[in-house]
């Protein structure tokens, strides 16, 4: 899956969200697609996300379990939304909720729908790989989150 549908998986995800109430499904996705960037490391355009960032963000932040099955082919373990905003730091989620014209609540709510969605996305299928800087990035990252 290529960045472009990443964004618009995470997107819609987040907009069809019960936890990013009546103003998060009433956002312009393409908006929408930009805000998840820059949160992400993308740069604030739809550029991508730096999926390789997010993964260490969730390992050095205690979520290394729920991130590992996000990558995995089983089912996605859930993050909340406080998770969320220790994760990202709750600046940079004021910032994006801003940005959306939506609460922290809702912000971090529909991030804790989309992000697991977006993660799973991207770990079939090989793009991860790509994002992760190659075999050499995924196995480093695992390597972290099994602890080996």
């Amino acid at each position: 899956m290529d960045m472009i549908e990443l964004l618009k998986t995470g997107a819609a995800t987040f907009i069809n969200s019960n936890k990013s109430g009546n103003a998060g499904s009433g956002l312009d996705i393409g908006t929408l697609m930009s805000a998840f960037s820059g949160l992400a490391g993308g740069g604030g355009s739809n550029a991508g996300i730096d999926l390789g960032s997010l993964i260490s963000k969730m390992d050095t932040g205690g979520l290394g379990a729920i991130a590992k099955s996000w990558l995995g082919d089983g089912n996605n373990e859930s993050i909340s939304p406080d998770q969320i905003n220790t994760m990202f730091g709750a600046d940079n989620i004021s910032e994006f909720a801003s940005t959306l014209g939506l609460s922290k609540e809702e912000a971090a709510g529909g991030l804790s729908d989309a992000l697991p969605q977006m993660v799973d996305k991207a770990s079939s299928g090989g793009s991860l790989l790509d994002s992760m800087g190659g075999i050499s990035g995924v196995l480093g990252m695992a390597g972290k989150l099994f602890g080996k």
